[in-house]
C-alpha cells in the first residue's frame, strides 16, 4: 500500500516500551514509504533526548509507559523543539486527553495500516501548512527589513510584480513586540554601543540590536558612510569639516552634533576635500 504522495519524507521517532509494538509500527511505516524512522525509543527519557538531538517532524508516542507516560513526555518538551505527535494506545478512553494536548491523531493497538496511513496524511498536511506559513513569514521579515515597508505594503508589492529596491526608504527598528519604521532620510548619524546600534533621528535616539556591517548593508552608500569604526553618518547632514593636527577630522552636522572621523576613513568622503 505504498503512497503516490511525492512530498518530502516525514522524519519520525517511534516511542514504545514494548519491543514488538515498536518493530510492528516501523514495518508498517516502511510499507507506507512516506516516513523515515530516525530512531526507536523504549521510554520517555530516551524520547526526550532523541527529540532534542534529531528534531524530528513527527513522534509516534505510546501513552502508557513505565516511568514517564506519553502525556508527560509532551509536557516536558520545550515549545521551540515541539514535533507533531501521534499518540499510540490500547485504550480508546485516552483519545480525549490526547486531543486536549493537540495531538495530530491517535492510533489504537493493534494498528491497522489504513488507519496509520490516515494519521500520516494528517501529519503531512499539518507539516506542509507549517512550512508554508514559516517560509512566508521568513520572506516577509527579510523583505520588511530590507525595504522598511509594512507587511501589507509588501503583499501589495509582491502582487504587483515589482522588485523591491535594494536600499529601502525606511529602517525597521524592533523594540520587543513592536516595530518602528524610521524614514532613512531622517537619520542624522548612527553609532555603536556594544551589540546595539544607536540610530539618531531628529533629536531622538532609537536602539536596535544588529551589527555595524549588517546596518551598513541596508543603507545607500552614496548617502551613508562610515567615518569611524563605530560611526555611520548621513553625508547630507555634514555642514562643516575641521582638520586636527593628529590627522583626524571633525564633522559638524546640521543638527549641531560634532563627530570624529578617523584618518583611515577619509577616502570614503573624498568629495568633502
Amino acid at each position: 500500500m505504498k503512497s503516490d504522495n511525492s512530498s518530502h519524507v516525514i522524519r519520525a521517532i517511534v516511542v514504545d516500551d514494548e519491543t514488538l509494538a515498536r518493530k510492528g509500527l516501523i514495518l508498517r511505516l516502511q510499507e507506507l514509504g512516506q516516513v523515515e524512522v530516525l530512531r526507536e525509543c523504549q521510554n520517555g527519557k530516551e524520547a526526550l533526548a532523541a527529540i532534542a538531538e534529531l528534531e524530528p517532524d513527527l513522534v509516534f508516542l505510546d501513552i502508557q509507559m513505565p516511568g514517564m507516560t506519553g502525556f508527560e513526555v509532551v509536557q516536558s518538551l520545550q515549545q521551540d523543539n515541539m514535533p507533531l505527535v501521534v499518540f499510540v494506545t490500547a485504550y480508546d478512553a485516552y483519545a480525549v486527553n490526547a486531543f486536549e494536548i493537540h495531538a495530530v491523531d491517535y492510533l489504537l493497538k493493534p494498528i491497522e495500516i489504513e488507519r496509520l496511513a490516515a494519521a500520516v496524511e494528517k501529519a503531512r498536511s499539518r507539516l506542509d501548512n507549517q512550512r508554508s506559513e514559516n517560509e512566508k513569514k521568513l520572506l516577509l521579515d527579510i523583505v520588511m527589513g530590507l525595504t522598511g515597508k509594512s507587511e501589507q505594503a509588501i503583499y501589495e508589492l509582491l502582487k504587483s510584480g515589482e522588485t523591491p529596491a535594494k536600499y529601502g526608504e525606511k529602517l525597521a527598528i524592533k523594540d520587543g513586540a513592536s516595530t518602528t519604521f524610521v524614514p532613512v532620510r531622517d537619520i542624522d548619524w548612527i553609532d555603536a554601543a556594544g551589540d546595539y546600534m544607536c540610530v539618531h533621528v531628529k533629536g531622538e535616539t532609537l536602539i536596535m540590536r544588529t551589527t555595524m556591517k549588517e546596518l551598513e548593508d541596508q543603507l545607500d552608500p552614496s548617502v551613508f558612510q562610515r567615518v569611524h569604526r563605530s560611526t555611520i553618518v548621513n553625508l547630507d547632514r555634514v555642514e562643516k569639516v575641521s582638520s586636527h593636527i593628529n590627522g583626524e577630522f571633525h564633522l559638524t552636522l546640521s543638527c549641531g552634533t560634532s563627530l570624529k572621523m578617523s584618518r583611515s576613513y577619509k577616502d570614503k568622503v573624498k568629495h568633502f576635500f
